[in-house]
């Protein structure tokens, strides 16, 4: 699509100049320009317009002149009905379907016994080296592998599961447009493709099994709860959210806990602080998924009729995508946001979201984050950077450091 013209609208032809490696290594250039000059701006990569500060992202996370749709490039790889990018009937079962296991009563009930022996399985298997890298060998695996065994697919390495989320995360953010609208890079797709078909020869068994013999797994119960008696939803339904858990609700505890744990590192005192009181943690997580929010710009909304917006008139059918991260370092929102701070006044971010398509893993996602820090911190409390290496974050979609080498005296 076009832009909408608009006489209100300031000079931002510097956006043409923008591209998808600019904001994979680092949006927040860009999009401080955007808070500062229009909240919400047609981005050319983008094909789309973009919502950038924290009012306009849930103005529009909320407003009943938008309904939730999928970024071109997430339709093609999740296919559709994905969780995130449907409405109505459809929304409703599906989110009926995932909440159970997420809600906080249930998530008291396991979350102890599921994360906190994974966590300390895999420190086990470096502490005493003095040396790791934390993304590859902690954070990631404690993420996938809590989610996995929820899921049910225990018998996937973690490995595995860390190289499908990886695969469907440069699919999914493969969002480059042409002018014509047009993927700039249909091959951009291909990795991604071959992650799913692993997946389903992965779990196509699994669910033949789980449609006669149901169990406690979150994928189980997706195919049975709330059905009449003797059926089961169809896997082709399922699978479009089975990919979305399997990138978002695979990567986003991971990305949080090494986000917090670089934020901590940047800020020595708080760190220290945090390792005397584990109390402090669940603030430092809050904090460090505002400072680098792992899901940073990876859902849209498309208007369901003409609506003005942060002084901008879109007609029916106009797609914003919301860019939560860009929101979470809003100026007018938080005192230098750039900074990572555990003593910043509490107030609410949009990492998970806002509206009714907020995460529904927000409370789960939390203590994940939470055990993992707690087991780190009291295995090894002098854990520090190493300096020798530099810490890269990546992504726009989805956004978290690559690597974390740190070391400690053993």
């Amino acid at each position: 699509m076009t832009a909408v013209n608009d006489a209100r609208t300031p000079d931002l032809s510097w956006l043409d100049d923008v591209t998808m490696s600019d904001l994979e290594r680092n949006p927040y250039a860009t999009y401080e320009r955007l808070r500062a000059e229009a909240p919400l701006a047609y981005v050319p990569v983008l094909g789309s317009y973009v919502a950038s500060t924290e009012e306009v992202c849930r103005e529009v996370a909320t407003s009943a002149a938008f309904e939730a749709v999928i970024t071109p490039a997430g339709g093609r790889t999740f296919g559709h009905p994905a969780i995130i990018g449907v409405n109505g009937d459809v929304h409703a079962d599906l989110r009926g379907m995932v909440e159970p296991a997420l809600q906080p009563v249930e998530v008291d009930r396991y979350v102890e016994d599921l994360v906190r022996p994974i966590a300390r399985r895999y420190l086990e298997s470096f502490e005493n080296d003095g040396r790791a890298e934390l993304v590859a060998q902690y954070c990631e695996p404690v993420s996938v592998r809590s989610l996995g065994d929820l899921l049910g697919l225990r018998d996937v390495e973690s490995d595995v599961l860390r190289d499908w989320f990886a695969k469907l995360n440069r699919s999914f953010t493969n969002a480059a447009m042409t002018e014509s609208g047009e993927f700039a890079n249909p091959e951009g797709f291909v990795e991604g493709d071959r992650a799913k078909a692993e997946i389903q020869a992965v779990v196509d068994p699994l669910i033949d099994h789980w449609i006669t013999h149901p169990d406690d797994s979150a994928i189980s119960r997706w195919l049975h709860d709330g059905m009449p008696p003797g059926r089961t939803r169809d896997r082709e339904y399922i699978y479009p959210t089975v990919y979305v858990y399997l990138l978002g609700a695979m990567q986003e505890p991971g990305h949080g806990i090494a986000s917090t744990l670089v934020g901590l590192f940047g800020e020595p005192e708080q760190m220290e602080r945090v390792v005397d009181d584990p109390a402090l943690i669940p603030r430092a997580v809050s904090e460090g998924m505002r400072w680098t929010s792992p899901i940073w710009s990876a859902t849209a909304r498309v208007s369901t009729r003409p609506v003005t917006v942060a002084g901008v008139d879109l007609p029916a059918g106009t797609p914003v995508i919301l860019s939560y991260g860009s929101a979470n370092h809003d100026h007018d929102r938080y005192e230098a946001p750039t900074r990572f701070d555990i003593d910043r006044p509490p107030l609410p971010h949009l990492a998970f979201g806002a509206g009714n398509h907020a995460c529904a893993g927000i409370y789960y996602a939390n203590h994940v984050m939470r055990i993992a820090l707690e087991e780190l911190l009291e295995a090894i409390p002098n854990l520090e950077r190493d300096t020798s290496s530099d810490v890269e974050f990546w992504g726009w979609g989805f956004r978290g450091p690559t690597t974390l080498h740190t070391v400690w005296e053993v």
